[in-house]
């Protein structure tokens, strides 16, 4: 996993250094979100709407060339703006008149309309691009992965910033249309349903449409040869599914386990209420990865999930996302359990469907592998820090909490929880404070305190028992549930290097 760790101080003084004399008399937004877990992500200012993206990119040579349309609303009066962006840059036009562009710190495109920007306005940028993105490195690394065909964009917390210019940080969600033009025989996958496909003069050119609004990192492309297979859903949804030609021995798993997403999607519908996008599917390409992403609607899956051979686990973990993390998406880094403990969770609940182990079962096994001395309990999973924003605690502690509440709500109040919270907030950002007030309001419970010792306290709680047991000590050593070994070896999920 990358993180980018910035003094605030230090940063604001290297900023007001870099800010242009013609652009200091008058406001110009700030340099970042406002994340205190990574102070230089994002810009503020505006939002964006949407994103149109017209690219080209010769696997050869890893050389990508773009024209970026930015379509955004103005939320103060601005004299200069910032974008994330990393590769070099031509030319900048902002609603039509060419802009002044110049960079600063390791990722600050800051742009200067020819006139200020009145507050609320409906603004158009266009942003032309070339580069290779492999070698570009934003804080010592680089989020894009050449592979022996191609070329991949997914990581987290960031990778648009290597690839097109943006407001980098789920708080600022848009739509998108992405264009792709790769030499015959090499195609394109990105999010989204696929609009149209065409060939000319030795390329051919690729359009994804995501109608929904989707946070940058969410935003994938898959660059390379890959045997892909469509299908529709009982409600009429595409399914797109990519795995790369070469991916050796583990092909055949990896194929077992992605060809299962509709199935897996159709029993979260279940859980979490109705599928909230308009196309769903997964790609496996050819990197040495070992980590899974839930970029929207087409999860990206390292082959290394698969060495053991299939593993529906992790489907169900990326898939789960859709509603925990992609649909609502998070305030604040600091906001993870509102991803990663649910995504857990829902493989716990997959595995008590599968009759291998029931979620108390792998809540009391989880609870026993880490008695009150372990590290493990000294991690916060409500506000984990930047070191351990995807600890392993994030995670097992994360679904351990969901666990505890199932037992404090009982089944009806608690599995109303998990299908309302996506609902009430699709499409938007929430806080883990915004569902702890949620889920007091819907039981009509006071459960301020229930949460502060599941996920900000330090120390080992008590067992999460279920009601009718909370007299009886949880058994020092409880059985492993058959699901342990297939959940266990999906922890490298979290590893994003």
């Amino acid at each position: 996993m990358h993180r980018r760790l910035i003094v605030p101080s230090a940063l604001a003084a290297s900023l007001l250094l870099a800010i242009p004399a013609s652009a200091a008399e008058g406001t110009a937004g700030a340099p970042g979100i406002g994340d205190p877990y990574y102070p230089a992500s994002g810009n503020g200012g505006y939002d964006v709407s949407h994103y149109d993206l017209r690219l080209k990119y010769q696997p050869a040579t890893d050389l990508l060339e773009g024209t970026a349309t930015i379509l955004a609303t103005t939320t103060q009066e601005l004299s200069r703006f910032d974008l994330d962006f990393g590769l070099d840059v031509s030319e900048v036009r902002v609603n039509g008149k060419k802009a002044g562009f110049a960079r600063s710190g390791e990722q600050e495109l800051e742009i200067t309309p020819s006139a200020p920007l009145a507050k609320g306005r409906d603004v158009s940028v266009v942003v032309r691009y070339a580069g290779k993105p492999s070698e570009v490195e934003i804080n010592g690394w680089t989020s894009w992965v050449r592979t022996p065909d191609g070329a991949v964009a997914a990581q987290e917390p960031e990778s648009a910033a290597w690839w097109f210019p943006s407001n980098d940080h789920p708080l600022d969600k848009a739509t998108y249309d992405i264009s792709v033009s790769v030499p015959d025989g090499t195609q394109a996958i990105s999010n989204g349903t696929l609009q149209s496909q065409s060939s000319k003069l030795g390329w051919t050119r690729y359009n994804w449409r995501s109608a929904k609004p989707q946070a940058t990192y969410l935003t994938t492309l898959a660059i390379g040869r890959f045997d892909i297979t469509t299908d529709t859903t009982s409600d009429g949804l595409p399914v797109v599914n990519a795995y790369s030609k070469d991916l050796g021995a583990e092909s055949g798993a990896a194929r077992a386990s992605i060809e299962r997403t509709t199935e897996v999607a159709e029993w979260l519908t279940g859980v979490f209420g109705p599928y909230p996008f308009d196309a769903l599917g997964g790609y496996s390409p050819h990197v040495k990865s070992s980590f899974a992403l839930e970029t929207q609607t087409r999860p990206f899956y390292s082959p290394k999930q698969f060495a053991n051979g299939a593993n529906v686990s992790v489907v169900v973990h990326e898939l789960a996302h859709q509603w925990y993390g992609d649909s609502v998406s998070l305030k604040g880094w600091k906001d993870i359990w509102i991803n990663e403990g649910f995504a857990r969770y829902s493989q716990w609940l997959w595995s008590e469907k599968e009759g291998e182990g029931t979620a108390q079962e792998l809540a009391d096994y989880t609870y026993a592998q880490h008695p009150a001395d372990d590290a493990f309990w000294t991690v916060k999973p409500g506000d984990p820090g930047p070191d351990n924003q995807f600890d392993a605690a994030v995670y097992d502690r994360g679904a351990l909490a969901l666990q505890a509440l199932r037992n404090e709500l009982g089944d009806e109040t608690f599995f109303a929880l998990l299908k309302g919270w996506p609902a009430e907030h699709a499409y938007g950002n929430a806080s883990v404070g915004d569902f702890v007030a949620y889920a007091e309001r819907v039981s009509g419970k006071p459960l301020a305190g229930f949460f502060d010792t599941w996920l900000y306290r330090p120390t080992r709680p008590g067992s999460p028992a279920a009601a009718g047991a909370r007299s009886l000590r949880a058994p020092a050593h409880p059985a492993r549930p058959a699901s342990w070994k297939q959940i266990a070896a999906t922890n490298t999920i979290h590893d994003h290097r």
